[in-house]
Protein backbone atom coordinates (compact mmCIF):
# COMPACT_ATOMS: atom_id res chain seq x y z
CA UNK A 1 0.00 0.00 0.00
CA UNK A 2 1.32 3.33 -0.80
CA UNK A 3 0.59 6.36 1.73
CA UNK A 4 -0.12 9.58 0.67
CA UNK A 5 -1.83 13.07 1.75
CA UNK A 6 -3.96 15.23 -0.84
CA UNK A 7 -4.69 18.90 -1.05
CA UNK A 8 -6.07 21.38 -3.77
CA UNK A 9 -4.42 24.72 -3.85
CA UNK A 10 -7.15 27.66 -4.51
CA UNK A 11 -6.03 27.88 -7.76
CA UNK A 12 -6.88 24.34 -8.53
CA UNK A 13 -3.71 22.39 -8.36
CA UNK A 14 -3.90 19.29 -7.37
CA UNK A 15 -1.14 17.91 -5.04
CA UNK A 16 -0.29 15.04 -3.97
CA UNK A 17 2.33 13.79 -1.31
CA UNK A 18 3.93 10.47 -0.46
CA UNK A 19 6.55 10.70 2.22
CA UNK A 20 9.50 7.91 2.26
CA UNK A 21 11.65 9.09 4.64
CA UNK A 22 14.12 6.18 3.35
CA UNK A 23 15.99 8.31 0.12
CA UNK A 24 17.60 11.47 -0.20
CA UNK A 25 16.14 11.86 -3.19
CA UNK A 26 12.86 14.15 -4.36
CA UNK A 27 10.70 13.21 -7.28
CA UNK A 28 8.53 15.93 -8.63
CA UNK A 29 5.56 14.76 -11.18
CA UNK A 30 3.19 17.35 -12.97
CA UNK A 31 0.45 15.79 -15.24
CA UNK A 32 -0.96 18.11 -17.51
CA UNK A 33 -4.79 16.78 -18.48
CA UNK A 34 -4.08 17.25 -22.29
CA UNK A 35 -2.55 14.88 -25.40
CA UNK A 36 -3.11 14.46 -28.65
CA UNK A 37 -6.79 13.78 -27.78
CA UNK A 38 -7.25 17.60 -27.45
CA UNK A 39 -6.03 18.20 -30.94
CA UNK A 40 -8.44 19.14 -33.67
CA UNK A 41 -8.17 17.43 -36.93
CA UNK A 42 -6.67 20.09 -38.75
CA UNK A 43 -4.25 20.84 -36.16
CA UNK A 44 -2.24 17.98 -34.79
CA UNK A 45 0.99 16.86 -32.94
CA UNK A 46 0.69 19.95 -30.37
CA UNK A 47 0.69 18.31 -27.49
CA UNK A 48 3.70 16.82 -28.24
CA UNK A 49 5.26 19.64 -29.98
CA UNK A 50 4.85 21.59 -26.46
CA UNK A 51 6.66 18.41 -24.50
CA UNK A 52 9.61 19.84 -26.61
CA UNK A 53 8.43 23.79 -25.88
CA UNK A 54 8.40 23.20 -22.08
CA UNK A 55 12.54 22.88 -22.27
CA UNK A 56 12.90 25.58 -24.89
CA UNK A 57 13.04 28.36 -21.39
CA UNK A 58 10.28 29.80 -19.43
CA UNK A 59 9.50 34.03 -18.78
CA UNK A 60 12.34 33.59 -16.12
CA UNK A 61 14.44 30.87 -16.72
CA UNK A 62 16.10 30.89 -20.47
CA UNK A 63 17.49 27.21 -19.88
CA UNK A 64 15.54 24.78 -17.91
CA UNK A 65 18.54 21.82 -18.18
CA UNK A 66 21.14 23.86 -16.80
CA UNK A 67 19.92 24.98 -13.04
CA UNK A 68 18.56 21.71 -12.71
CA UNK A 69 21.92 19.57 -13.33
CA UNK A 70 24.10 22.18 -11.06
CA UNK A 71 22.31 20.64 -8.04
CA UNK A 72 22.14 17.19 -9.30
CA UNK A 73 18.57 16.68 -11.40
CA UNK A 74 17.49 14.61 -14.06
CA UNK A 75 14.62 15.31 -15.70
CA UNK A 76 12.38 13.71 -18.86
CA UNK A 77 8.81 13.85 -20.21
CA UNK A 78 6.29 11.94 -22.26
CA UNK A 79 3.00 12.36 -24.14
CA UNK A 80 0.24 10.37 -24.69
CA UNK A 81 -2.74 10.76 -26.29
CA UNK A 82 -4.51 11.54 -23.22
CA UNK A 83 -1.99 13.25 -21.18
CA UNK A 84 1.12 14.84 -20.80
CA UNK A 85 4.21 13.91 -18.21
CA UNK A 86 6.51 16.10 -17.02
CA UNK A 87 9.09 14.54 -13.94
CA UNK A 88 12.40 15.41 -12.68
CA UNK A 89 14.05 13.68 -9.39
CA UNK A 90 16.75 16.05 -7.35
CA UNK A 91 18.60 16.02 -4.09
CA UNK A 92 15.69 16.78 -1.32
CA UNK A 93 17.59 19.80 -0.08
CA UNK A 94 17.25 21.03 -3.17
CA UNK A 95 13.75 20.55 -3.81
CA UNK A 96 12.61 24.24 -3.91
CA UNK A 97 14.95 24.57 -7.36
CA UNK A 98 12.24 21.83 -8.73
CA UNK A 99 9.64 23.44 -7.76
CA UNK A 100 11.10 27.38 -8.91
CA UNK A 101 11.61 25.69 -12.56
CA UNK A 102 8.48 23.67 -12.85
CA UNK A 103 6.18 26.42 -11.87
CA UNK A 104 7.97 29.17 -13.92
CA UNK A 105 6.89 27.31 -17.06
CA UNK A 106 3.46 26.83 -16.17
CA UNK A 107 3.17 30.25 -15.38
CA UNK A 108 4.89 31.38 -18.61
CA UNK A 109 6.83 29.73 -21.32
CA UNK A 110 8.95 32.01 -23.43
CA UNK A 111 6.95 32.98 -26.48
CA UNK A 112 9.50 33.38 -29.49
CA UNK A 113 9.44 32.82 -33.01
CA UNK A 114 12.99 31.41 -32.54
CA UNK A 115 12.01 29.01 -29.49
CA UNK A 116 9.12 27.66 -31.84
CA UNK A 117 10.98 27.20 -34.78
CA UNK A 118 14.11 25.58 -32.66
CA UNK A 119 11.74 23.02 -31.24
CA UNK A 120 9.71 22.69 -34.65
CA UNK A 121 12.39 21.58 -36.57
CA UNK A 122 13.38 19.27 -33.70
CA UNK A 123 9.87 17.56 -33.69
CA UNK A 124 9.40 17.68 -37.81
CA UNK A 125 13.31 15.37 -37.66
CA UNK A 126 11.83 13.37 -34.94
CA UNK A 127 8.86 12.43 -37.05
CA UNK A 128 10.81 11.72 -40.46
CA UNK A 129 13.54 10.04 -38.92
CA UNK A 130 11.15 7.73 -35.96
CA UNK A 131 7.83 7.23 -38.41
CA UNK A 132 8.79 8.28 -42.21
CA UNK A 133 12.56 7.11 -42.49
CA UNK A 134 12.00 3.67 -40.08
CA UNK A 135 11.08 0.58 -41.33
CA UNK A 136 7.71 -0.03 -39.90
CA UNK A 137 7.68 3.35 -38.26
CA UNK A 138 4.48 4.38 -40.24
CA UNK A 139 2.34 1.46 -38.61
CA UNK A 140 0.59 3.66 -36.34
CA UNK A 141 0.25 6.46 -38.81
CA UNK A 142 -1.70 3.82 -40.61
CA UNK A 143 -3.52 1.68 -38.24
CA UNK A 144 -5.33 4.27 -36.05
CA UNK A 145 -7.32 6.26 -38.29
CA UNK A 146 -8.02 2.47 -40.11
CA UNK A 147 -9.49 1.81 -36.15
CA UNK A 148 -10.88 5.16 -35.51
CA UNK A 149 -13.10 6.61 -37.77
CA UNK A 150 -14.26 9.67 -35.52
CA UNK A 151 -12.67 9.69 -32.18
CA UNK A 152 -9.29 12.07 -32.08
CA UNK A 153 -7.65 8.60 -30.99
CA UNK A 154 -6.89 8.43 -34.88
CA UNK A 155 -4.03 10.02 -34.79
CA UNK A 156 -0.51 9.39 -33.28
CA UNK A 157 0.78 12.02 -30.86
CA UNK A 158 3.25 13.00 -33.29
CA UNK A 159 0.40 14.38 -35.35
CA UNK A 160 -0.90 13.51 -38.28
CA UNK A 161 0.64 15.46 -40.73
CA UNK A 162 4.23 16.65 -41.08
CA UNK A 163 2.68 19.92 -42.06
CA UNK A 164 0.41 20.61 -39.44
CA UNK A 165 3.71 21.22 -37.22
CA UNK A 166 5.20 23.00 -39.73
CA UNK A 167 2.64 25.46 -40.21
CA UNK A 168 2.07 25.74 -36.26
CA UNK A 169 2.18 30.03 -35.89
CA UNK A 170 3.37 31.36 -32.24
CA UNK A 171 -0.42 32.30 -31.83
CA UNK A 172 -1.25 28.57 -31.73
CA UNK A 173 0.98 27.81 -30.03
CA UNK A 174 -0.48 30.37 -27.55
CA UNK A 175 -3.83 29.59 -27.48
CA UNK A 176 -2.81 25.72 -26.71
CA UNK A 177 -0.79 26.81 -23.58
CA UNK A 178 -2.81 29.20 -21.88
CA UNK A 179 -6.01 26.39 -22.53
CA UNK A 180 -3.95 23.45 -21.30
CA UNK A 181 -0.92 24.42 -19.39
CA UNK A 182 -2.94 26.11 -16.44
CA UNK A 183 -2.74 24.78 -12.55
CA UNK A 184 -6.91 23.69 -12.60
CA UNK A 185 -5.74 21.22 -15.22
CA UNK A 186 -3.13 19.56 -13.79
CA UNK A 187 -1.88 17.06 -11.00
CA UNK A 188 2.04 17.63 -9.06
CA UNK A 189 2.89 14.72 -6.98
CA UNK A 190 6.19 15.07 -4.40
CA UNK A 191 7.56 11.97 -3.41
CA UNK A 192 10.40 11.27 -1.23
CA UNK A 193 11.88 12.95 2.04
CA UNK A 194 9.68 15.41 3.18
CA UNK A 195 6.61 15.71 4.80
CA UNK A 196 3.26 16.80 4.13
CA UNK A 197 2.43 20.24 5.17
CA UNK A 198 6.42 21.13 3.93
CA UNK A 199 5.46 19.78 0.58
CA UNK A 200 2.14 21.50 0.71
CA UNK A 201 3.59 25.06 2.34
CA UNK A 202 6.28 24.67 -0.75
CA UNK A 203 3.64 24.11 -3.32
CA UNK A 204 1.77 27.33 -2.03
CA UNK A 205 5.20 28.89 -2.42
CA UNK A 206 6.19 28.39 -6.06
CA UNK A 207 2.81 27.83 -7.23
CA UNK A 208 0.01 29.23 -5.41
CA UNK A 209 -0.01 32.78 -7.77
CA UNK A 210 -0.22 31.10 -10.86
CA UNK A 211 -3.66 32.15 -12.57
CA UNK A 212 -5.96 28.85 -12.31
CA UNK A 213 -6.99 29.11 -15.91
CA UNK A 214 -10.43 28.20 -17.24
CA UNK A 215 -11.15 24.32 -17.92
CA UNK A 216 -13.80 24.40 -21.21
CA UNK A 217 -15.74 21.28 -20.90
CA UNK A 218 -13.72 18.22 -23.35
CA UNK A 219 -16.51 17.07 -25.97
CA UNK A 220 -15.11 14.46 -27.86
CA UNK A 221 -16.56 12.45 -30.60
CA UNK A 222 -17.61 9.15 -29.55
CA UNK A 223 -16.68 6.55 -31.95
CA UNK A 224 -19.00 4.46 -32.82
CA UNK A 225 -19.65 0.33 -32.72
CA UNK A 226 -17.58 -1.24 -35.61
CA UNK A 227 -20.09 -3.88 -37.19
CA UNK A 228 -17.76 -4.76 -40.33
CA UNK A 229 -14.07 -6.13 -40.92
CA UNK A 230 -11.83 -2.94 -41.80
CA UNK A 231 -8.63 -3.61 -44.19
CA UNK A 232 -5.52 -1.95 -45.64
CA UNK A 233 -2.82 -3.64 -47.36
CA UNK A 234 0.75 -1.50 -48.16
CA UNK A 235 3.98 -2.89 -49.42
CA UNK A 236 7.07 -1.13 -47.57
CA UNK A 237 10.97 -1.92 -48.14
CA UNK A 238 10.87 -3.86 -44.79
CA UNK A 239 12.92 -6.98 -44.46
CA UNK A 240 9.49 -9.09 -42.89
CA UNK A 241 5.82 -9.53 -43.20
CA UNK A 242 3.88 -7.43 -40.74
CA UNK A 243 0.48 -7.98 -39.20
CA UNK A 244 -1.85 -6.09 -37.29
CA UNK A 245 -5.50 -6.61 -35.90
CA UNK A 246 -7.18 -4.78 -33.51
CA UNK A 247 -10.73 -4.87 -31.79
CA UNK A 248 -12.05 -2.31 -29.54
CA UNK A 249 -12.61 -2.61 -25.76
CA UNK A 250 -13.46 -0.51 -22.69
CA UNK A 251 -11.31 2.61 -21.84
CA UNK A 252 -8.89 2.46 -18.42
CA UNK A 253 -11.60 3.48 -15.70
CA UNK A 254 -13.79 0.36 -16.62
CA UNK A 255 -12.90 -2.13 -14.09
CA UNK A 256 -13.14 -4.63 -17.24
CA UNK A 257 -9.67 -3.47 -18.42
CA UNK A 258 -8.25 -5.45 -15.82
CA UNK A 259 -9.81 -8.45 -16.86
CA UNK A 260 -8.32 -7.45 -20.68
CA UNK A 261 -4.79 -7.29 -19.33
CA UNK A 262 -4.43 -10.07 -17.77
CA UNK A 263 -5.89 -11.90 -20.88
CA UNK A 264 -3.29 -9.96 -23.09
CA UNK A 265 -0.49 -11.64 -20.64
CA UNK A 266 -1.76 -15.01 -20.82
CA UNK A 267 -1.89 -14.46 -24.61
CA UNK A 268 1.86 -13.22 -25.15
CA UNK A 269 3.72 -12.95 -21.87
CA UNK A 270 6.90 -14.71 -22.03
CA UNK A 271 7.98 -18.02 -23.44
CA UNK A 272 4.75 -19.88 -21.97
CA UNK A 273 2.14 -17.60 -23.29
CA UNK A 274 -0.60 -18.91 -25.72
CA UNK A 275 0.63 -17.49 -28.76
CA UNK A 276 4.49 -18.39 -28.27
CA UNK A 277 3.75 -21.87 -27.85
CA UNK A 278 0.96 -21.99 -30.76
CA UNK A 279 2.50 -19.83 -33.01
CA UNK A 280 6.16 -19.08 -32.93
CA UNK A 281 7.06 -22.36 -31.36
CA UNK A 282 4.66 -24.94 -32.52
CA UNK A 283 3.51 -23.96 -35.24
CA UNK A 284 5.98 -21.27 -36.64
CA UNK A 285 4.16 -19.08 -38.30
CA UNK A 286 5.76 -15.83 -36.58
CA UNK A 287 8.82 -15.04 -35.45
CA UNK A 288 7.57 -12.48 -32.75
CA UNK A 289 3.51 -12.12 -31.85
CA UNK A 290 2.61 -10.01 -28.87
CA UNK A 291 -1.06 -9.10 -27.44
CA UNK A 292 -1.39 -6.27 -26.00
CA UNK A 293 -4.24 -3.19 -24.48
CA UNK A 294 -3.61 0.67 -25.48
CA UNK A 295 -4.52 1.18 -22.19
CA UNK A 296 -6.59 4.30 -23.23
CA UNK A 297 -8.46 6.95 -21.36
CA UNK A 298 -11.42 6.73 -23.45
CA UNK A 299 -12.62 3.04 -25.20
CA UNK A 300 -9.23 1.58 -27.02
CA UNK A 301 -7.80 -1.23 -28.31
CA UNK A 302 -6.84 -5.02 -28.24
CA UNK A 303 -4.15 -5.24 -30.30
CA UNK A 304 -2.45 -8.64 -32.00
CA UNK A 305 1.15 -7.72 -33.61
CA UNK A 306 3.34 -10.25 -35.00
CA UNK A 307 6.26 -10.21 -37.52
CA UNK A 308 5.36 -13.15 -40.10
CA UNK A 309 8.15 -15.89 -40.79
CA UNK A 310 9.47 -16.15 -44.79
CA UNK A 311 7.15 -18.53 -46.53
CA UNK A 312 3.94 -18.14 -44.53
CA UNK A 313 1.47 -15.75 -45.90
CA UNK A 314 -0.69 -12.59 -44.05
CA UNK A 315 -3.85 -14.39 -44.57
CA UNK A 316 -2.17 -17.79 -43.01
CA UNK A 317 -1.36 -15.84 -40.39
CA UNK A 318 -4.22 -14.22 -39.20
CA UNK A 319 -6.11 -17.36 -39.76
CA UNK A 320 -3.50 -18.74 -37.17
CA UNK A 321 -4.71 -16.14 -34.90
CA UNK A 322 -8.44 -16.73 -35.22
CA UNK A 323 -7.69 -20.50 -34.47
CA UNK A 324 -6.10 -19.13 -30.76
CA UNK A 325 -9.23 -16.59 -30.54
CA UNK A 326 -11.64 -19.16 -30.59
CA UNK A 327 -9.46 -21.19 -27.91
CA UNK A 328 -10.02 -18.38 -25.69
CA UNK A 329 -13.76 -17.99 -26.14
CA UNK A 330 -14.62 -21.82 -26.40
CA UNK A 331 -12.02 -23.92 -23.96
CA UNK A 332 -11.92 -22.84 -20.11
CA UNK A 333 -9.27 -21.38 -19.22
CA UNK A 334 -7.38 -23.09 -16.73
CA UNK A 335 -6.53 -21.81 -13.11
CA UNK A 336 -2.82 -22.26 -12.74
CA UNK A 337 -2.93 -20.30 -15.57
CA UNK A 338 -4.91 -17.40 -14.67
CA UNK A 339 -3.13 -17.22 -11.32
CA UNK A 340 0.25 -17.00 -12.85
CA UNK A 341 -0.12 -14.09 -14.43
CA UNK A 342 -2.10 -12.43 -11.66
CA UNK A 343 0.85 -12.98 -9.62
CA UNK A 344 2.90 -11.23 -12.32
CA UNK A 345 0.52 -8.28 -12.66
CA UNK A 346 1.02 -8.14 -9.21
CA UNK A 347 4.52 -8.37 -8.84
CA UNK A 348 5.40 -6.06 -11.49
CA UNK A 349 3.12 -3.00 -9.88
CA UNK A 350 5.00 -3.93 -6.06
CA UNK A 351 8.11 -3.76 -8.21
CA UNK A 352 7.68 -0.58 -9.39
CA UNK A 353 6.52 1.03 -6.55
CA UNK A 354 10.33 0.38 -4.98
CA UNK A 355 11.26 3.43 -7.39
CA UNK A 356 10.28 6.95 -5.91
CA UNK A 357 9.97 8.15 -9.43
CA UNK A 358 7.34 5.32 -10.33
CA UNK A 359 5.56 5.67 -7.23
CA UNK A 360 5.52 9.52 -7.85
CA UNK A 361 4.28 8.71 -11.55
CA UNK A 362 1.31 6.50 -10.39
CA UNK A 363 -0.25 8.54 -8.03
CA UNK A 364 -0.46 11.73 -10.06
CA UNK A 365 -1.78 9.66 -12.59
CA UNK A 366 -3.95 8.09 -10.74
CA UNK A 367 -5.25 10.50 -9.26
CA UNK A 368 -5.87 12.93 -12.27
CA UNK A 369 -8.44 10.41 -13.88
CA UNK A 370 -10.09 7.92 -10.99
CA UNK A 371 -8.32 9.33 -7.91
CA UNK A 372 -5.47 8.63 -6.35
CA UNK A 373 -7.05 6.40 -4.02
CA UNK A 374 -8.04 4.06 -6.33
CA UNK A 375 -4.17 2.35 -6.87
CA UNK A 376 -4.36 0.35 -3.42
CA UNK A 377 -7.14 -1.09 -5.17
CA UNK A 378 -5.74 -2.32 -8.05
CA UNK A 379 -4.04 -5.24 -6.46
CA UNK A 380 -7.55 -6.81 -4.87
CA UNK A 381 -9.38 -6.20 -7.81
CA UNK A 382 -6.89 -8.10 -9.95
CA UNK A 383 -7.43 -11.44 -7.56
CA UNK A 384 -11.45 -10.91 -8.16
CA UNK A 385 -11.29 -11.10 -11.76
CA UNK A 386 -12.19 -14.47 -13.11
CA UNK A 387 -12.32 -16.76 -16.01
CA UNK A 388 -15.47 -16.66 -16.73
CA UNK A 389 -15.37 -12.58 -17.10
CA UNK A 390 -11.94 -12.73 -19.16
CA UNK A 391 -14.12 -15.24 -22.00
CA UNK A 392 -17.25 -13.52 -21.61
CA UNK A 393 -15.37 -10.18 -22.86
CA UNK A 394 -13.52 -12.07 -25.55
CA UNK A 395 -17.38 -13.86 -26.89
CA UNK A 396 -18.41 -10.29 -26.88
CA UNK A 397 -15.51 -8.62 -28.78
CA UNK A 398 -13.45 -10.20 -30.25
CA UNK A 399 -15.74 -11.35 -33.50
CA UNK A 400 -15.15 -11.23 -36.94
CA UNK A 401 -16.52 -7.94 -38.16
CA UNK A 402 -15.03 -6.28 -35.40
CA UNK A 403 -11.83 -6.04 -36.42
CA UNK A 404 -9.32 -4.00 -37.99
CA UNK A 405 -6.54 -5.14 -39.84
CA UNK A 406 -3.36 -4.02 -41.26
CA UNK A 407 -1.46 -6.32 -43.59
CA UNK A 408 2.08 -4.69 -43.77
CA UNK A 409 3.81 -6.47 -46.70
CA UNK A 410 7.23 -6.69 -47.65
CA UNK A 411 8.57 -5.43 -51.03
CA UNK A 412 11.49 -7.73 -51.03
CA UNK A 413 13.23 -5.74 -53.29
CA UNK A 414 11.09 -5.21 -55.80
Amino acid sequence: MILFSKFTLPNGLRLIVHTDKTTPIVAINIVYDVGARDEVYEKTGFAHLFEHLMFGGSKNIPSYDEPLQMVGGENNAYTSNDLTNYYLTLPIENIETGLWLESDRMNELAFTEKSLEVQRNVVMEEFKQRYLNQPYGDVWLLFRPLAYQVHPYQWPTIGRELSHIADATLQDVKDFFYKHYRPSNAVMCIAGNIEADRALELTTKWFGDIPAGSNAPRNLPVEPKQTERRFLEVIRPVPNDMLLMGFHICGKEDDNILAWDLLSDMLSNGNSSRLYNALVKDKQVFSSINAYITGDHHPGLMVFSGMVLPGISLEDAENNIWIEIEKIKTTAIATDELEKVKNKAESAMVFGWMNILSKATSLATYELYQGADEINRIPEKYIKVNAEQIQKLALSNLNKGQESVLYYRASKGE
